[in-house]
């Protein structure tokens, strides 16, 4: 009898099987393909090689700003792959050095639920106290006629080793808008199209805007409010039928399939486990699922699908499954965009705090009148900071800028801890840095801002 079972092994299981065998529970960790998941191996760090590339090529392309003039001979993309297939690799070893060091079972089997405390796997009844469902997401062809002969996955994209001359991507969310910021940098045409107002919805809509004027700069048509009804062969490549304010016809070689579905197929109606109407798992604030002592973390429970969201997710039901009451606050999961420039935010927007009726100050601080971000000729940005007008509280940050995704994090634990804009407006930071925006646009909530004009 294992105390705990968990099934999947990326960012969320891998933590949870940890977090688990920490509290001296007996643990397996049920995997039949590769430790790390989506994130590991075909999703957030591949993608940042990529990135890390892209930045590359757009620095050198900067440098006569600083009297560096130098010129890209090649760009070899299979060095890339290369790099992107051995970092995983090396990845996964210390994972399963990891879950050894921890006296974690590992079984690479798919697990199956076959009753309450009862999980299949391999052609075995493995009977446990609890279980916690990580299996989460994999890529869904939309029935768009004519779409499986131009498209291009996710999957097959972090392993090209020639850029397509045009690619259409359809979507508004990270993924798609970090696809076509790589595209476009190596010399893809791209056409983003969206059914949305505006590209990343559940952002505030500062941060939405700003994004979309940039990747508007580097070349990115985006078309909101337009959906993609057909695609037919056309010459070498496709014309793909857009329906929005008008009907237009777009000729591309290749269009990205990015949407993705919750991994359920794993025998939930067993124990009776409820699914929402867009097939992801139901949770409670404990992320316990409907059904007893099952667990469900990460992806497959839908949100932000964050790894680092399914990581703290898994602390939590693993430390709940071994006999703790924790709730999971989803709205203190920071979340973050590796554009140029980058994006990342933590709690309310301003929308949805209009949606919620609440009486806020909003302070705003440009990157333009920062000094190091003039010295480095990356002033596209703003930081923004949205308080509880009556309390204080901090409600949100939103970061648009260099190095946002890492100033995120010390703002996320502000959050965490209550902060109020007071206290964050006298927060010290390191000149010159980035980060003074953050302090600044705090002090820009209460009407004190030292470098910004008055508003008196």
């Amino acid at each position: 009898m294992y105390d705990v079972i968990v099934i999947g092994g990326g960012p969320g299981g891998y933590a949870a099987s940890i977090r688990s065998a920490q509290l001296n529970g007996k643990v397996a960790l049920l995997e039949p393909a590769e430790l790390g998941g989506t994130c590991v191996n075909r999703g957030c760090l591949p993608t940042k090689m990529w990135l890390k590339a892209a930045r590359i090529k757009k620095t050198i392309e900067a440098g006569e700003m600083f009297g560096v003039k130098a010129s890209i001979e090649k760009i070899d993309f299979s060095k890339i792959v290369e790099r992107r297939n051995g970092i995983p690799t090396q990845i996964g070893m210390g994972m399963k050095s990891l879950c050894t060091n921890n006296g974690i079972e590992l079984i690479a089997e798919k697990g199956v639920i076959k009753g309450p405390g009862k999980i299949e796997a391999g052609g075995k009844i493995l009977e446990t106290k609890s279980i916690i469902i990580a299996t989460g997401t994999s890529l869904q062809f939309p029935d768009t006629p004519g779409l499986k002969d131009a498209a291009l996955t996710t999957d097959e994209a972090i392993d090209l080793t020639e850029m397509p001359e045009s690619i259409l991507i359809v979507g508004d969310g990270p993924i798609e808008v970090e696809m076509a910021t790589i595209f476009s940098t190596f010399g893809s045409v791209v056409t983003l199209v969206t059914p949305s107002p505006r590209i990343l919805p559940l952002e505030d809509g500062d941060t939405g805007q700003r994004i979309t004027k940039c990747l508007r700069e580097q070349g990115v048509t985006i078309m909101p409010r337009a959906e993609l009804k057909s695609i037919t062969p056309a010459g070498e490549g496709f014309s793909a039928s857009i329906s929005g304010k008008t009907e237009e016809t777009v000729e591309v070689e290749k269009v990205l399939v990015s949407s993705r579905k919750a991994n359920t197929d794993l025998g939930l109606d067993a124990v009776g486990i409820k699914t929402g109407d867009d097939g992801y798992i139901l949770v409670d604030d404990t992320l316990k699922t409907s059904a007893g002592n099952v667990y469900a973390i990460g992806d497959v429970a839908g949100g932000a699908m964050t790894s680092y969201g399914a990581t703290a997710m898994g602390v939590t039901a693993a430390e709940n499954a071994m006999g703790d009451s924790k709730s999971f606050d989803s709205k203190l999961v920071p979340r973050a965009l590796y554009t140029f420039p980058e994006a990342a935010s933590v709690g309310l927007t301003e929308e949805e705090a209009d949606e919620l009726d609440l009486d806020v100050e909003i302070g705003n601080c440009p990157m333009s009148i920062n000094g190091v971000a003039m010295s480095y000729g990356e002033v596209e940005g703003n930081v923004k900071v949205i308080a509880d007008a009556k309390l204080g509280q901090v409600l949100g940050v939103h970061i648009v800028g260099e190095h946002a995704t890492e100033m995120i994090g010390g703002v996320a634990a502000a959050l965490q801890l209550e902060t109020t804009v007071d206290e964050l407006a006298y927060t010290l930071s390191m000149h010159p840095t980035f980060s003074e925006n953050i302090a600044m646009a705090a002090q820009d909530a209460l009407n004190w801002a030292l470098y910004l004009p008055s508003s008196r």
